[in-house]
């Protein structure tokens, strides 16, 4: 197992087609790779009692949760991660949160949402795939 420090937090929701990312206000936590067979990950965060409401209604109705976490240090890529709250526990005025998931690749789900815009333009073939192109070198080149 490897463990690293949380320096930032964010919970990524869709509203009306669009990814909103709303900033977890994070006094500490600590992110570890279980380096199992599963690829899965431990994720610890000491909150603010004011944002455990949100956590709550979650772990009441089981659903998963997107979370961009920034490890190590805030100039870090944050990794998105597809988790599942795993306990709640209050620690004096402040809340302890510890979900268990996988981080989701990136750059696949970008890939992917990239090629379904250029068939939804009505691209085919070849014309598809020299547009895929010209977007990925766009893309690396920024």
């Amino acid at each position: 197992m490897k463990t690293f420090k949380l320096v930032g937090l964010k919970v990524v929701k869709e509203e009306e087609q669009e990814l909103v990312k709303n900033d977890i206000l994070l006094k500490d936590g600590l992110i570890i790779n279980r380096e199992d067979d599963a690829n899965t990950w431990l994720l610890e965060a000491y909150i603010p009692s004011e944002q455990m409401n949100f956590f709550e209604s979650h772990r009441e109705e089981r659903d998963n949760i997107v979370l961009e976490a920034t490890i190590t240090k805030p100039s870090n890529q944050p990794a998105m991660l597809l988790m599942k709250i795993m306990s709640i526990n209050t620690i004096g005025e402040d809340g302890n949160i510890v979900f268990l998931g996988t981080i989701v690749n990136q750059k696949k789900v970008q890939a992917e949402s990239l090629l379904k815009k250029l068939m939804d333009d009505g691209l085919q073939g070849e014309q598809l795939l020299q547009a895929f192109k010209v977007a990925v070198e766009e893309e690396m080149s920024n």
